[in-house]
């Protein structure tokens, strides 16, 4: 996500970080620079030149403070603009005080809507809400049959009618969430190819008679641009109340995120990083900028953590390490967890610097998988106790694994450096110097 927004951005502010003040021509200079960037990430192009100019005047106006070079006062100018420009605040979605909430979710076919709305679900799910899904969307074959079965892997109960017109059940799922003690109402329309006449006056008539606390726009962020200008389009009719990012985990440059909220004045409320259920989460001006700027995301990365890791589990890890303990028996266990987490590289992204760690911060999930094929293939003694695993042992745990001596001689070298660098931090030796020395 942002991967070559970031690295772009990052190499047009690099020649300012050795500035040893700040004047009108190398500022111009960069922020000329900046502008290309974000004029090929494909940013509106008013938006863009809007963004550059204010950055160019606060840029002038201020004062270097003595702990902080031009590099890195230009920079905190820059975040707090692109905060600014993605709605400065985390925005909720309106929820009634009188049950059921309608949700009505709105987008183009093929923007990721059915999808979304089993993922907002379940986000409402594990938040204690109890959420019903209804299938509005009467024309797209298997559309219906796509929401039932979200519906089953997320224990979710889906209202359907394959007679009715789409009116008809937004209209009697409401009743029938009120009959089911339903909470709230996730109405999932159709879409089209194009914004269509048609189909706007259908959900016209949806919003003008079930009359939802909240209207979600969806849109396909890999469409750059295009999403922008369908976004306008449909909030012109339906006036809706924020905005859904999906496919963020793509090759999406970016330029949605930063150009949507500025052209339609609705705010981005979430942004979709996956397939999975749980690959759904709440949008963060301040957190995105950071990662689009290579400064990370650990707030999020801390978040993800909280969910996904079990606290009993983490503690008795922690006292292994401290004694030394840790055996790949312990490692297996904790790249299953982090698998729960997503993405690896998403992961990784959220590390402050990770952008330009080069190789670091593209990692081959593929690779992990021969990993757990390695330590799967090994004897449950073998993996309390590795340094029993010699040269015959080796042979029968790469033809268990598929993989090859050497690739079984290279996990159990990386696996004794590990051990050896954990040894050494609960000793107290200095662990940036550690680090340093390791990855030289």
């Amino acid at each position: 996500m942002f991967e070559t927004l970031t690295q772009k951005l990052d190499a047009a502010l690099k020649r300012l970080r050795g500035q040893g003040r700040i004047s009108e021509a190398n500022i111009a200079e960069s922020l000329r620079e900046v502008r290309r960037v974000l004029l090929e990430a494909d940013v509106n192009f008013k938006v863009a030149k809007d963004f550059i100019g204010t950055v160019q005047q606060k840029s002038l106006g201020q004062e270097v403070v003595s702990s902080l070079s031009p590099g890195q006062l230009i920079i905190k100018i820059i975040h707090d603009e692109l905060v600014t420009l993605m709605g400065s605040a985390k925005a909720d979605v309106t929820f009634s005080s009188a049950p059921p909430s309608v949700i009505l979710i709105a987008g183009l076919q093929g923007s990721g809507k059915t999808t979304f709305s089993a993922k907002f679900a379940h986000l409402l799910k594990n938040k204690g809400r109890s959420p019903l899904l209804v299938a509005a969307d009467v024309y797209r074959p298997a559309a219906i049959d796509q929401l039932e079965m979200l519906g089953k892997q997320i224990n979710v109960p889906v209202f359907v009618s394959r007679t009715d017109s789409a009116l008809t059940i937004a209209e009697n799922s409401i009743d029938h969430a009120r009959k089911n003690a339903r909470d709230t109402v996730i109405i999932d329309t159709a879409g089209r190819l194009h914004v269509d006449e048609e189909m706007m006056r259908e959900i016209e008539n949806i919003k003008a008679s079930v009359r939802p606390h909240e209207i979600l726009f969806v849109v396909d962020a890999m469409t750059g641009q295009d999403a922008v200008n369908t976004a306008k389009a449909f909030h012109d009719r339906l006036n809706f109340d924020g905005v859904v990012l999906t496919k963020l985990d793509g090759d999406a440059r970016g330029g949605a995120a930063l150009s949507i909220r500025s052209v339609v004045q609705a705010p981005i409320k979430f942004v979709g990083t996956g397939e999975k259920m749980d690959a759904l989460e709440p949008f963060y001006p301040d957190r995105m900028a950071s990662r689009i700027l290579g400064m990370g995301d650990i707030v999020t990365l801390v978040e993800k953590a909280q969910e996904t890791f079990d606290k009993e589990k983490a503690q008795k890890l922690e006292q292994k390490i401290r004694k030394a303990q840790f055996t790949l028996e312990d490692f297996y266990d904790q790249l299953q967890e982090v698998k729960k987490m997503g993405s690896l590289n998403q992961m990784i992204a959220m590390i402050p610097g990770a952008s330009r760690l080069g190789n670091v911060s593209d990692v081959d999930e593929k690779d992990l998988k021969y990993v757990e094929a390695i330590i799967q293939s090994m004897t449950i003694e073998e993996r309390q106790r590795p340094n029993i695993i010699n040269g015959s042992r080796r042979k029968r745990i790469a033809t268990g694994s598929g993989t090859s001596v050497q690739e079984v001689n290279k996990l159990l070298k990386q696996f004794f450096d590990m051990q050896k660098m954990m040894k050494n931090f609960t000793k107290g030796k200095n662990f940036n110097r550690m680090l340093a020395q390791r990855f030289k």
